[in-house]
């Protein structure tokens, strides 16, 4: 009779601990579904104008656009704040529409990468402008993606 306790305890044990491991992974499962959920709207897909428009994005949906500043592309709104332009990759061209400040060193023939989402008839709606550390900035996204098109120019390789 003296087993019979023992069995018991251990028995208990044993569910108390499956319990808590039941627990303890569903609050785990949770907590990352939470922040999976949070990461959706922070995280954003880098494309150039050629991905873009193979990719078919749908409206609305939130990318990174980089590329070149189309050569005579740049035309300011009569209300001062909105300004629009075409990024290049060489291959295809994106029109780009911003209502806001673009930084100084915004100008045509540099890299830029801009946030926003595909609007109406294939036009770009920016929500922010990116690159804008220093003159020769170009991000390292758009870098690869000219020269994985063999538009990137050695010189200006070698100032970054």
């Amino acid at each position: 009779m003296a087993s019979a306790p023992l069995n018991t305890r251990a028995g208990k044990r044993k569910k108390k601990r499956f319990y808590l491991v039941l627990t303890s992974l569903t609050v785990l499962a949770l907590a990352v579904g939470l922040v999976l959920s949070a990461l959706e709207d922070s995280i954003s897909l880098y494309l150039d104008p050629t991905d873009l428009i193979e990719r078919n994005i749908p409206q609305g949906q939130h990318v990174r656009l980089g590329g070149l500043v189309a050569e005579d592309s740049f035309t300011k709104a009569d209300d001062g704040l909105t300004y629009h332009f075409d990024i290049t990759d060489g291959a295809n061209t994106v029109t780009v529409v911003y209502k806001g400040a673009l930084p100084d060193l915004f100008r045509e023939g540099q890299g830029v990468v801009v946030e926003g989402a595909q609007g109406d008839a294939g036009i770009f709606i920016a929500s922010e402008v990116l690159a804008k550390h220093d003159e020769n900035y170009m991000p390292k996204e758009v870098i690869d993606s000219l020269k994985k098109r063999g538009l990137y120019k050695q010189a200006e390789e070698e100032s970054l």
